[in-house]
């Protein structure tokens, strides 16, 4: 609720954009921050309308008074808050439902193996050497995937692998690495409680499970190993950015 208020208030600082391409750089300016802030509320699958978003930036930024007093606004952003909250809950009963129904008969295939923490994985390649410690930095290739096909991040789609610490990642990818040796290729069907939980994470909806296709290319010594320290980078908010 904070993040939309805030977010809202924000909006107050910021005109609308013309049709037409911006050419000076205040027109440029404005649009690029009319941009990003569209984003941003889209990102939060809220429900608003543009036009009238824009006219309310207007209003704000132009001293304007508004359509609505500040206790008006205040109620409607309450109600507003706590309907994204049951929203939230119950899309995230929902997947869990399926997400649980997923995993029971995922598990059944044929080379699908189960962990004790629920994770599931299947070896596609076996690599060589040693398998991954939780204290080193691995060198991926990865793609993954919702229960329903829908793609959520990819390190083939950006033609660059991801690097990063094992453990600055899910658990459910720390143990999966941890199954793995250089060279080797695994599936990774990770429950929620490996994952993201019953919250949602950017693209990822709640309670979701997370397929994964990961392509092992390396394995390097980790922090303590090389005398320095190492940034957390994570791959899947994907997109750089998950305690997968």
């Amino acid at each position: 609720m904070r993040l939309l208020i805030s977010l809202l208030a924000l909006a107050t600082l910021f005109t609308t954009a013309c049709n037409r391409k911006p050419k000076t750089m205040k027109d440029q300016a404005s649009y690029t921050i009319g941009v990003q802030f569209g984003k941003s509320l889209k990102a939060q699958n809220l429900d608003l309308d543009p036009k009238i978003i824009g006219r309310g930036i207007a209003d704000g930024f132009n001293g304007e008074k508004p359509a609505l007093d500040d206790s008006e606004m205040q109620q409607v952003m309450i109600k507003e808050a706590d309907e994204k909250q049951k929203e939230i809950h119950a899309e995230a009963d929902k997947n869990r439902v399926i997400a649980d129904d997923f995993l029971k008969k995922n598990k059944e295939l044929e080379g699908v193996k189960v962990t004790a923490s629920g994770l599931q994985y299947k070896v596609l390649e076996e690599g060589k050497g040693k398998p991954v410690k939780v204290d080193e930095i691995v060198v991926v290739n990865y793609k993954g995937n919702l229960v329903d096909g829908k793609e959520f991040d990819s390190s083939y789609k950006r033609n660059q692998p991801a690097e990063f610490p094992v453990k600055g990642v899910i658990p459910g990818w720390q143990e999966g690495l941890q199954l793995m040796k250089k060279g080797g290729k695994a599936m990774f069907f990770v429950p929620p409680e490996l994952g993201y939980g019953d919250r949602p994470n950017q693209n990822i909806p709640a309670n979701s499970v997370l397929i994964f296709e990961v392509e092992l290319l390396d394995v390097k010594p980790g922090a303590k190993a090389v005398g320095e320290p190492v940034k957390t980078a994570k791959p899947a908010k994907p997109s750089s950015g998950k305690k997968k």
